[in-house]
């Protein structure tokens, strides 16, 4: 009975240490419900993702620019997919995902 203790005490802090980013990522706000569309501007699309976008290169209007997932709080979760969206005279002009590699 002793041996039994621990053991139900180690299952119940795996439980909980591995249960918490499930729990974090459970309490954080809904997305954006407005869909990505052409012809938005960098803001516009920047609302409508949930996270700020990054300069990658171009000249101011004719940018690409880089969103990048916010996957805080799950230590075992590697992730490195990236949006990366072309404007041209401040408009939305396409976007590429890139699931898989290092984004800059």
């Amino acid at each position: 009975m002793q041996r039994f203790i621990p053991v139900v005490a180690l299952v119940v802090a795996l439980v909980l240490v591995l249960g918490l980013p499930f729990a974090a990522r459970a309490q954080q706000p809904a997305p954006n419900s407005v869909p990505l569309t052409f012809g938005m501007t960098a803001d516009q699309a920047s609302q409508s993702l949930g996270v700020p976008l990054q300069y990658v290169r171009g000249t101011p209007g004719n940018e690409l620019l880089v969103a990048l997932p916010n996957v805080r709080g799950s230590i075992l979760s590697r992730r490195s997919d990236a949006l990366y969206l072309q404007f041209g005279k401040g408009r939305l002009l396409a976007w590429k995902g890139d699931w898989g590699t290092t984004p800059p």
